[in-house]
Formats: structure tokens, sequence, C-alpha cells
């Protein structure tokens, strides 16, 4: 069985740091491309930040540009979010993906493979 498991979620005063972990299990994602996204409360799901297969390309929201940072271990199967400067209005589930269908990342692509999520809280 094919899962996601995030990690590093957590409460961090507002323009704190915070990093999250995304390892998958029951397969390799090596050439997949991986992804962020969050959800909010009363809101929708959103896009965070994509990496390709390799590290090589790399796709952020406008509000998370400059601020955070993905990347991924292809030898440890883990993909991470850097998180700076974390506002208040980061908080939200956030939600570790990836797509083996596809090796880098397109918006109109549906990701098949999602985690249960890491709640990501900051306060003022």
């Amino acid at each position: 069985q094919v899962q996601l498991v995030e990690s590093g979620g957590g409460l961090v005063q507002a323009g704190g740091s915070l990093r999250l972990s995304c390892a998958p299990s029951g397969r390799t994602f090596s050439s997949s491309v991986m992804g962020w996204f969050r959800q909010a409360p009363g809101k929708e799901r959103e896009f965070v930040a994509a990496i390709n297969w390799n590290g090589g390309r790399t796709y952020y929201g406008d509000s998370e540009k400059g601020r955070f940072t993905i990347s991924r271990d292809n030898a440890r199967n883990t993909v991470y979010l850097q998180m700076n400067s974390l506002k208040p209005e980061d908080t939200a589930v956030y939600y570790c993906a990836a797509d083996p269908s596809n090796s880098d990342y397109r918006p109109t692509y549906g990701m098949k493979y999602w985690g249960k999520g890491t709640l990501v809280t900051v306060s003022y």
C-alpha cells in the first residue's frame, strides 16, 4: 500500500520557520513530480510548491515565493518544504502529493497520491 507520510508541522510564532518532510512508503517516487498543497479552515485546497523528479525545477504559489523552498532527496525518497518568515495566514493543513505519471509539474494535472496532512499553526 502506497502512503505519503508528512511530518514537521506544529505551532510557531509569526516570523518563525518550520521544515516539513514527506516520506513515501510502499514505492519510490524518484521519477515522479512531488508537491505540497495546503488547506486552511473554510477555504479550498491550494497549491504551495512542486518539484520535478530530479529537483532541477521548482514551482511555487504566489504567496510562497521567496519564503518557502521545496527540495527532495531521492536517495532518502523524501521531499521537504522549508518555510521561513511564516505568517498567520499560512496556518493550514499541509499535504504532500505525488504523481508517478509525470516527472514534472503541470498545473492542470492532478496528483495521484496524497498524504493525510500535517497541521501548521502560525500565531501572532
